[in-house]
């Protein structure tokens, strides 16, 4: 998420500096513990809220286009999203360093955003013959991501995986079976990731320019003109945001859409005396309870799991995660639900080696696809709503989507200014139709519809939605979270799990498709989305 305004980062850099985790904090309850609890005593909950609202009134003033795209930001959490982007990466180079900077000429293509999606594209286009800029802050992967190892492999990063585990495993209760995947699964090496898309685009030859982008204009002469920090401009044919989903200042989005939800996560690396799982399975998640009493407290209204990376028998990255809530779940409470967790299975914590607080905007609106601006990555809502997931997604269509924009920028050469406007119309209208086809927003509504269904689950709802779930033939859930079911697929997927689902579990999909707008949406985007191009 790289659109966060100047006066919220300045603010936020110097309210971190002297606390910097956590607005309770947690009293160690031993010395041998303090390493991970180190600042939470430096912190009152007074003091902190006010630091928080503070932050929160300079971020909406100065660094985001409205309340959804400051909920986009980091919203209530803006701090600790900033302190996670802001992580020190030291064995991943400077793009500056790599790259030659951005010259005077026209460039045929900027992208804005120095993520893995970013990074993708611009080699992508570059290697397809065209000059292409890159422009964003100098920023680090600091996020650890998780994927299919198959998934990676398609793409030719199997190198970038620096564990994998041979199956996944998923407990929901105390009472039933675990599940297995059969399925491998990896964890990323940030570096490795990095520095390979950073070799890819000095290969091809992508210029650099590090810079926050304040606007995007459209010039006489058709050219997009990038307005960046201290008056540079930037001129380019065409301009693709790929800056996180917090975009709205350089992005129109469609006007009514669903409200955009968010999926957060409070992870730590740990050394740990023992470990009660099979360091061989990676924990896709372990819904079982945190405790074994009763609470009723402000944590217990959302629904969280665990997942659980063993890189060896006692170094463990484990994250408490909430899959998706209207107000986003502190992660105060979410680390508070972790330790808990962690007590109840008695593990005990030696060593801390990192902590992480993850944000992922899911659901919201889609661009407007009329506009000129282009975008690519959780810009252009390309996380899967129900999920999270979309680093895969964006690394895979980054090939078709450059081949597109270079296919159109090298066809068209008009001579007059009118010319020029309406291609630019056409180029931008067939580079969004190829980012999103009817058949994807049949797809996203599908989706859209399960997280509107999984917003309104409590806990045992949560357990009796995916125990139906991992009932289903296994191409059908493994499609689902690998996004690979056509529209048709997901129809036959619904019907599928609405026989096998018990009645309690019926009764509320017919009721939330009755009853909720999701259901509406995705019935009219079914029957009015061309339907003649379905698979």
């Amino acid at each position: 998420m790289d659109c966060v305004g100047i006066g919220a980062r300045n603010f936020t850099a110097m309210t971190v500096s002297f606390c910097p985790t956590g607005r309770r904090g947690f009293v160690p309850s031993s010395k041998k513990e303090a390493s991970f609890f180190r600042y939470g005593a430096l912190c009152n909950k007074h003091s902190l809220l006010q630091v928080r609202a503070t932050a929160e009134s300079v971020a909406v003033k100065e660094g985001f286009a409205d309340e959804e795209d400051y909920v986009k930001g980091g919203g209530s959490e803006l701090l600790f999203v900033q302190m996670q982007r802001n992580k020190a990466m030291e064995k991943q180079s400077k793009l500056v360093d790599k790259l030659p900077p951005i010259g005077d000429d026209v460039l045929d293509l900027v992208v804005i955003g120095c993520g893995p999606a970013g990074l993708a594209l611009a080699a992508e286009s570059a290697k397809l013959g065209l000059k292409v800029g890159l422009i964003g802050p100098d920023l680090p992967f600091t996020n650890n991501y998780g994927v299919w190892e198959d998934e990676f492999k398609d793409l030719g990063l199997e190198g970038c995986i620096e564990h994998v585990w041979q199956d996944t495993i998923v407990y929901l209760d105390d009472e039933s079976d675990p599940i297995l995947f059969g399925r491998a699964y990896g964890r990323v090496c940030r570096n490795l990731l990095h520095e390979e898309l950073l070799r890819r685009c000095v290969e091809s030859g992508v210029s650099y320019l590090s810079s926050r982008v304040e606007s995007i204009v459209e010039g006489s002469n058709g050219h997009s003109l990038i307005a960046c920090e201290h008056g540079i401009n930037v001129s380019s044919r065409l301009a693709t945001v790929a800056s996180g989903a917090a975009s709205g200042k350089l992005l129109q989005y469609e006007v009514g859409g669903p409200k955009v939800s968010v999926q957060t996560a409070y992870g730590v690396e740990v050394e740990v005396e023992s470990y009660p799982y099979d360091p061989n399975l990676m924990v896709f998640m372990d819904y079982r309870d945190y405790t074994k009493q009763k609470v009723s407290c402000l944590e217990a209204e959302y629904p969280t799991f665990l997942y659980a990376m063993a890189m060896s028998p006692t170094r463990i990255f484990f994250e408490e995660t909430c899959l998706a809530s209207k107000d986003a779940m502190p992660f105060d409470l979410l680390k508070k639900k972790l330790l808990s967790r962690l007590k109840t299975l008695g593990i005990r914590i030696v060593k801390t080696y990192e902590e992480e607080w993850s944000w992922i905007p899911v659901g919201g609106s889609l661009p407007n696809t009329e506009q000129k601006n282009l975008a690519f990555g959780a810009a252009a809502s390309m996380v899967h709503p129900a999920t999270g997931y979309s680093v895969v997604r964006s690394l895979s269509e980054a090939p078709k989507y450059a081949s597109v924009i270079a296919k159109i920028l090298k066809q068209d050469h008009p001579k007059a200014s009118l010319c020029r406007q309406i291609s630019n119309q056409n180029i931008s209208m067939q580079a969004w139709n190829t980012l999103w086809p009817p058949e994807r927003k049949r797809q996203r509504s599908f989706f859209l519809f399960g997280l509107a269904l999984i917003l309104q689950l409590d806990i045992e709802g949560i357990r009796t939605f995916f125990d139906t779930f991992f009932r289903l033939p296994t191409w059908m859930w493994q499609g689902f979270l690998g996004s690979s079911l056509s529209s048709a697929d997901l129809m036959l997927f619904a019907l599928y799990m609405f026989v096998i689902a018990p009645n309690s579990l019926r009764s509320r999909l017919v009721k939330h498709l009755l009853s909720d707008p999701t259901g509406a949406t995705m019935i009219k985007t079914y029957l009015t989305a061309n339907l003649n191009s379905f698979p």
